[in-house]
């Protein structure tokens, strides 16, 4: 097969890297490629990591535009993988931030309307839907870690170099996100 590059190997030979390194020269191809490897890994991350698919669709969306946007800055010598998920996981943080701060003026709001009814028990939902809830109420910064490393299998320092963090700061978060888990569950073992 031959390649826009002229190269004999194809897109699935190459590595990610590669592919990038094309993707900088223009290759709409190398795009290509590179989309369609990490397409699903990408999405199902975006969609644990925010708990929302249209959310997760519109950051999936960004996040490819953004690569394109910064594909001069890639430094081939990095992994392709930690810079794309990092580029996911800082848009993530842009729009918990945002979400936050809605959510602060829109209880101001509410309070304002409606006073808290105590004694009233939230309704109770599947083992699926609570664990949802649970990873959703841990701080973005542990949140972020325990799905890099146990819905997408990345090594620590994996992890610390997409959140920008120490690998000892990696294995603090994980072992306070479990802590937490296991708090929120009443599991203390």
């Amino acid at each position: 097969m031959q390649t826009r590059a002229g190269s004999r190997e194809g897109p699935r030979s190459e590595s990610d890297e590669q592919l990038m390194v094309r993707v900088q020269r223009g290759e709409v191809q190398a795009f290509e490629a590179l989309f369609e490897r990490y397409r699903p890994r990408l999405f199902g991350f975006l969609v644990r990591r925010c708990g929302d698919s249209a959310a997760a669709e519109d950051l999936f969306q960004e996040t490819w535009l953004r690569l394109v946007r910064a594909r001069d800055r890639f430094d081939p010598g990095r992994r392709f993988s930690t810079w794309l998920f990092q580029i996911a996981n800082n848009l993530c943080r842009d729009r918990a931030r945002r979400l936050a701060v809605e959510s602060r003026e829109s209880k101001a709001m509410q309070a304002q309307i409606e006073p808290d009814r105590p004694g009233v028990p939230p309704p109770q939902h599947e083992l699926r839907r609570a664990l949802e809830r649970r990873l959703a109420a841990l701080p973005d910064r542990l949140r972020e870690v325990l799905l890099l490393r146990y819905y997408h299998d990345l090594s620590e320092r994996e992890i610390a170099a997409i959140a920008g963090v120490p690998p000892g700061t990696v294995k603090s978060r994980l072992h306070a996100a479990i802590r937490a888990l296991r708090t929120e569950t009443g599991r203390d073992d």
